[in-house]
């Protein structure tokens, strides 16, 4: 969108924006020129990016998809998630609260023992702070196959566990969902950044900063000294 202008100049380019944006620059300086008449002078042509701010020309020379503004997330607090219903969560009301971020899987041979320490460290470290947040995830041999509610009840009926389950996202590749973008480029693996498996586990602290991240194959339990270092801080 052309904040930056008025209602006649939007009105002016809107015809033409969307062969004009993949444009080159030579084509644009031609078809933008600006015919003025002046006494007894010839007619000269000013191209019109001389009366164009420089942020103005830039937006007319980017792509669609990058139209608006990119948004420059500081911590995990600046996004907002979808919840199993569908509804937007905003991760700034977690401020405060220490997090275990995990992408789950119903199917998995790691599902058992993960599902089932980290209920023990949900229910042990809640009244202290800690939420653990589980994004069920299917890229990883389609080991979560089931609809959300599907994954909502398997967790409650099997495991009783009482933390919040997600929406189900992608964590990697080009659909990779925006807080596991930032969670990944905020702390690699061993083996790039990839997320590599089910439960991959990242430890946020109370003001959002990715502290630490763990492989699928770490106990839950395993991390709970770093855990308390962030509940006691």
């Amino acid at each position: 969108m052309l904040c930056s202008t008025s209602t006649t100049t939007r009105i002016r380019f809107i015809s033409t924006t969307k062969r004009l944006l993949t444009a080159p620059l030579s084509s644009l300086l031609r078809f933008f020129s600006i015919s003025t008449t002046l006494p007894n002078k010839p007619i000269i042509h000013k191209p019109l990016f001389t009366t164009l701010t420089p942020s103005l020309y830039f937006t007319l020379r980017r792509t669609d998809h990058t139209m608006a503004s990119a948004s420059n997330p500081q911590s995990i607090h600046d996004f907002t998630v979808k919840d199993a219903k569908g509804n937007d969560v905003n991760l700034g009301d977690y401020k405060g609260k220490v997090l275990i971020i995990v992408n789950v899987a119903s199917q998995c041979g790691l599902t058992n023992s993960n599902y089932t320490e980290l209920s023990q460290l949900y229910e042990k470290y809640k009244s202290k702070g800690l939420e653990i947040l589980a994004f069920p995830c299917n890229q990883f041999g389609a080991q979560e196959p089931g609809s959300v509610e599907e994954i909502q009840n398997f967790v409650c009926t099997r495991f009783k566990a009482e933390f919040p389950v997600f929406d189900k996202v992608d964590v990697n590749g080009a659909t990779a969902a925006p807080i596991y973008k930032y969670l990944k480029s905020s702390k690699g693996g061993l083996f790039g950044d990839g997320i590599k498996w089910n439960f991959s586990k990242f430890l946020v602290d109370k003001n959002g900063n990715v502290v630490d991240r763990y492989a699928p194959t770490t106990s839950p339990l395993s991390i709970e000294k770093d855990l308390l270092k962030l509940l006691d801080a």
